[in-house]
Formats: structure tokens, C-alpha cells, sequence
């Protein structure tokens, strides 16, 4: 019999997640406030919209708002009985402890949260790969039923996420870590080209756009988010408050004073930088993977880079990553592809026999 979900929010996750679950058999209904985002999450395939008699659902996923998520998972234990109820807020903590201090019975809720999401927000942004290969943390309580747990797992394989279990104070320390002090730090950085002549940011590359990325996401959700988390949040911010401290007192030390031991106090943050980010996973959750880079030069013109990627493909090397790096006031572009050590020197050689313009 097909699984029916009803799904409450059509925002990006919610809507994503009714397109990746329907086109894999699963029955979606669809709930949200505004009309509009409804309307459009089902011609986007999402599901139909939920009505008055639609049937009860097997399951109830709320992707509402983080400072509303604990009241609609109550009403909806309430509402359907039998369902199993989970939320896909970002903050597990906070909502947990609403829903048992509501005094309704918190057996069929298990909380849930999805490692997924784009810097762009709302329903037109939904992707059905959205979940493929990430994270999807599953947040039982003491009193959650094997079943529900059962129900939200299958979901989450279903969309092709890798599942995890952890208790909720476990996963908000993690997500403040890995997730929410990485949001402040772009929007921060992100912050500081605000007043920067025109010809200062005209020289913005790689590595400026990697930082900042995330920058563009909405400020409304995530002011909730980063309130629903304060405690963790502030531990996370508090270490690297202190390591830029360190950062400030060293290049004072070059500036104002003989600079003593301030070379070694950079080395050291840098050094530090380069082994917490080598703990990073690799694709799909495997264990970090040391790649290397070839750098092709592509001209900036419709078919290029297809035609690049498919000399790739014929050459039998497998792309682990592509960074596109645009020329300043260039007609080219510079297409970075991070492969196996093993592959640089086979796919230097074809690419350049090609024609390629190919660099170390």
C-alpha cells in the first residue's frame, strides 16, 4: 500500500521533498499558508493539494518555520492519531522540549533534519536531487516508537539522504559547528565589501565567492534558526572570537612592535585551518579524499565547457569536482576539475592532445 505523506510548508525543503518523494511512489499531500506557494509546489509535481476530506496521512513531515515548528507538529499528532509526525526545522532541541511540554502524546514525533538546502529559499528553488547523498539526521527521543522511527527512515532513504542518529542537544552542538557559525562567518565576511569601492570588488575570485556563497541566504529564516540555537551557537563563536583575537594581537605585533613570535601565531591558525578542514567527508559521505587539480582554459562561448566535460568523459576520467573561475575582462574562463592524483597526468595528456590549453 503506497505511504501517504502530508507535507506541511511549501518552502524549499518541503517542496523538494514532495517532488523526490512522488517520483518515487510515494502518495504527497500538500499544506501551506500562502496559496500561491501550494499551487505552484504542485505544478512542480510535489503532490496534490491537500483538501477538507483528503485522506488521513501514514505520515506528517512539517517544514515550517523553526519559531512555529513545535506548535504545527502538536497540532498535527492531534489532528491525525495514527500518523507518525516529524519536523525538518534545523534547531532539534528547543522544538522537542515544546512538543513534551504540550502535554500531548510525543510517541509518534521524531524529530528530523535534513543536511540539505541551497542558498536560494522558497518554492521555486526546490530540487528533487536535493536530498541525494546528504545527511539526513534522525532524532528519536526516549519515548519514540520503533515504528516511527521505521516510517521516518524509510522517507529518508527513500530521497536518497545517508541517515545518521544522534539525541537533539548532540545535533544542535553539531549543526552550530557545521552549519550555523559557517552562516555568520560568510554573511560577516560578506559584510565587509558593503562600503568597498567598485575597484576593490572587481578583483573578487575564487576564493572570495566560496566564503561568501552562503551569504545570499534569506535573513528572516535564519534569524530564527540562530535563536532557536543561541546557546550552541555562542560556545562556537566564543573559539573563534578568541582565535581571531589571536589573529588581531599578531598582526598588531608586525604592525606596532618587533613582531615577535606574530609569524608563528599566523602559521599556527593557518595550520590549524588546513587539518580541520582535511576532517571534511569526501562525495557521498565517504571518508576526506585527496584530490588534485587540473586547470583547463575554456573559451567563454555556448558549447565550451559541454564539450570539455565530454572530452573528460571520453578520456575515462571520473570528475570528482568543477570550479569554474571567470577571466577578469576575458573572453575565457577557467574551468578547475579536481580528479584522483592518478588522473591528472592521462587527463593533462588528452586534454592537451585535444587542443586544450591545460595548466598544472
Amino acid at each position: 500500500m503506497t505511504t501517504h505523506v502530508r507535507i506541511v510548508g511549501a518552502g524549499l525543503i518541503g517542496t523538494s521533498l514532495g517532488i523526490a518523494l512522488s517520483g518515487k511512489g510515494f502518495r504527497v499531500s500538500l499544506d501551506d499558508p500562502s496559496p500561491t506557494a501550494v499551487r505552484l509546489a504542485r505544478d512542480l509535481r510535489a503532490g496534490e493539494i491537500a483538501a477538507a476530506d483528503t485522506d488521513a496521512p501514514d505520515v506528517v513531515v512539517v517544514a515550517a518555520p523553526p519559531d512555529v515548528a513545535a506548535d504545527v507538529v502538536v497540532a498535527a499528532l492531534e489532528r491525525w492519531p495514527d500518523a507518525v509526525v516529524t519536523d525538518v526545522a534545523s534547531v532539534k532541541e528547543s522544538v522537542l522540549h515544546s512538543v513534551l511540554d504540550s502535554g500531548v502524546d510525543p510517541s509518534r514525533y521524531v524529530g528530523s533534519h535534513p543536511m540539505a538546502g541551497r542558498e536560494r529559499s522558497g518554492t521555486a528553488a526546490a530540487r528533487a536531487d536535493l536530498f541525494e547523498g546528504r545527511a539526513w539526521v534522525i532524532v528519536p527521543h526516549e519515548t519514540s516508537t520503533q515504528a516511527a522511527v521505521a516510517a521516518l527512515r524509510e522517507i529518508a532513504l527513500a530521497v536518497g539522504s545517508l541517515v545518521l542518529v544522534m539525541p537533539a542537544h548532540e545535533h544542535d552542538e553539531a549543526v552550530a559547528a557545521v552549519s550555523h557559525v559557517p552562516q555568520l562567518a560568510a554573511s560577516i565576511v560578506a559584510a565587509c565589501l558593503r562600503d568597498l569601492p567598485e575597484s576593490a570588488v572587481g578583483l573578487a575570485g575564487p576564493g572570495l565567492r566560496d566564503v561568501t556563497r552562503i551569504a545570499a541566504s534569506d535573513p528572516r529564516l535564519w534569524t530564527q534558526i540562530l535563536a532557536g540555537n543561541a546557546p550552541a551557537v555562542r560556545a562556537v563563536m566564543r573559539l573563534v572570537r578568541d582565535q581571531v583575537d589571536d589573529v588581531v594581537n599578531a598582526l598588531d605585533a608586525l604592525v606596532d612592535a618587533d613582531g615577535a613570535g606574530a609569524l608563528g601565531t599566523l602559521s599556527r591558525v593557518l595550520e590549524a585551518g588546513n587539518l580541520g578542514r582535511a576532517r571534511i567527508p569526501g562525495k557521498h559521505g565517504a571518508p576526506p579524499a585527496a584530490y588534485e587539480v587540473v586547470s583547463v582554459v575554456v573559451p567563454d562561448e555556448p558549447g565550451a565547457l559541454a564539450r570539455l566535460l565530454g572530452d573528460v568523459g571520453e578520456a575515462g576520467i571520473n570528475l570528482e569536482d568543477l570550479h569554474l573561475e571567470h577571466g577578469l575582462g576575458q573572453a575565457v574562463g577557467v574551468a578547475e576539475l579536481s580528479v584522483v592524483p592518478a588522473s591528472v597526468e592521462p587527463l593533462h595528456t588528452e586534454l592537451a592532445r585535444l587542443g586544450w590549453r591545460v595548466h598544472d
